[in-house]
């Protein structure tokens, strides 16, 4: 008796619900005043005994159900296609950043580098007096070469004061006991206090002073050895 009445129940509220149904659908397809006509005279448009039919026959919970699962599903799909994206933005935006931080890191290391050459250059630069000593010991060790071999005899001193296995002064890197002839002769010295040194000895210097370098990396120089030669002296 309960299970017969449970059923009456759902098919009243089925029926309810077919009628509800049927006043929109013949509201649109009839109009809403004919429509109001059918209902008033007790008669229903076949639309709507078709889908009291519907309504009222077992395969319609099943349906209902499927479409509220499709319905259910839409905003989850929804939800993870947006979340996809939002992780792929954050991902780009992750790259971008890093990108701009390498950027940034080697723009500082190359800053960091050039200070330091502009300051060993400075440095080896100094004052009137050393720019003479420079002059000075080009033309003491290379005076009879080409401009090129003199600027590369300059270059040698400035790669040992920038080396650190050196003295840092150019004064210490050309008087270092052993290393240049004409300092420990005294030649040098004479050739400093009568400013002996030629115009293209002080052009050299200045070269070199600047940057210019025919030779590279090489700390030393010698005749007759191996290595880059320039005129008669080999680099290496």
């Amino acid at each position: 008796m309960l299970k017969y009445k449970f059923h009456l129940k759902n098919g009243v509220a089925k029926a309810r619900m077919c009628m509800a149904a049927s006043v929109a659908l013949s509201t649109m397809t009839l109009g809403f005043t004919s429509h109001a006509a059918d209902i008033q005279d007790g008669i229903l448009p076949g639309t709507a005994v078709l889908s009291m039919e519907l309504l009222l026959s077992d395969g319609f919970e099943e349906m209902a159900d499927g479409k509220m699962a499709e319905v259910n599903e839409k905003p989850a799909e929804t939800v993870k296609e947006t979340l996809k994206k939002a992780e792929e933005k954050a991902e780009e935006l992750r790259a971008q950043k890093e990108a701009e931080e390498r950027q940034k890191a080697e723009q500082a290391e190359r800053e960091a580098q050039a200070a330091q050459a502009a300051a060993r250059t400075a440095s080896a630069a100094g004052s009137g007096s050393e720019r003479e000593l420079l002059a000075s010991i080009i033309f003491c060790e290379a005076g009879n070469q080409s401009f090129e071999g003199q600027v590369a005899v300059g270059a040698v001193v400035l790669n040992r004061i920038a080396s650190g296995a050196y003295p840092n002064t150019m004064e210490g890197v050309i008087y270092q006991p052993g290393q240049f002839g004409p300092a420990g002769s005294g030649w040098l010295d004479q050739v400093r206090s009568s400013g002996g040194y030629t115009s293209t000895a002080m052009q050299a210097a200045d070269a070199a002073l600047a940057g210019q370098n025919p030779i590279g990396g090489c700390l030393y120089f010698d005749q007759g050895g191996y290595g880059m030669q320039i005129g008669a002296h080999f680099f290496h």
